[in-house]
C-alpha cells in the first residue's frame, strides 16, 4: 500500500496546472512513461491506446486550429501535448498480446464491439497515463475541448487511429492556483449493494 506521500503525489495534493514552466520533458521520461502505462490492465490485454507526443513548434501550430479558444493558451504552453488515441484495428495485435485466447475473430467480426472495446480500454490507458505521469513527477492537464476530426486529419490520417482526448504534460507553475474544486461525497456518487 502506498503511504500518504505517495497518495499525495497521485491524488491528494496533485493539482491541474493552468500555466507551465519552461522546463522541457526529456524523451527518456516519455519512454519511461509509456513503459509504465503499458503495464496497466486492459480487457484481454488488448492495449488499444496509441499516443502521439507533440513537442515541437511545428506540431503545436498544426494542433492550434483544432483547439477550442479557451484551451489555446493552456495547451500551447505545455512542454508536451499528447494525443490520446485508440486503434480501431487493435485486434490485429491480439494473437501476439493474448496468444492463449482466440480473441481476434470476435472483434474482427463485430465492428461495434471492436469500437466500444477500443474506446473504453484506450480511455482507461489514458487514465493510466495521468497516474504514471504524476508518479514520474510530471503535472498533467487533460483536455477534451478540441475538434477530434481536425486532429485526426492533421496527425492520425496515415494510421487510422481515432483521437479521444489530449493530455498536456510538463512541470506546472502551481503558484496562485485557486482552491481545489469540490467533489461529490461518497453518499452522492456511490452505492453499496
Amino acid at each position: 500500500m502506498l503511504d500518504e506521500s505517495g497518495l499525495d503525489i497521485l491524488f491528494q495534493k496533485a493539482r491541474t496546472p493552468r500555466r507551465w514552466m519552461a522546463r522541457p520533458v526529456e524523451t527518456d521520461v516519455l519512454r519511461r512513461l509509456y513503459d509504465l502505462v503499458s503495464l496497466g490492465p486492459t480487457s484481454g490485454n488488448c492495449s488499444p491506446a496509441r499516443f502521439v507526443f507533440i513537442t515541437g513548434s511545428d506540431g503545436r501550430e498544426k494542433l492550434r486550429p483544432a483547439l477550442s479558444s479557451g484551451n489555446v493558451n493552456r495547451v500551447m504552453g505545455a512542454p508536451v501535448i499528447t494525443i490520446v488515441a485508440h486503434d480501431p484495428l487493435f485486434f490485429d495485435q491480439l494473437p501476439r498480446l493474448c496468444p492463449s485466447e482466440e480473441l481476434r475473430s470476435w472483434f474482427a467480426a463485430d465492428v461495434g464491439l471492436a469500437e466500444e472495446t477500443a474506446f473504453r480500454n484506450g480511455t482507461l490507458q489514458g487514465g493510466y497515463m495521468i497516474m504514471a505521469a504524476r508518479a514520474l513527477g510530471l503535472d498533467v492537464l487533460p483536455v477534451s475541448g478540441f475538434d477530434a476530426s481536425l486532429v485526426e486529419d492533421a496527425f492520425l490520417a496515415d494510421t487510422g487511429w481515432r483521437a479521444n482526448f489530449l493530455l498536456c504534460l510538463g512541470y506546472g507553475d502551481t503558484e496562485n492556483l485557486p482552491p481545489r474544486a469540490p467533489r461529490l461525497a461518497f453518499e452522492e456518487a456511490c452505492r453499496l449493494l
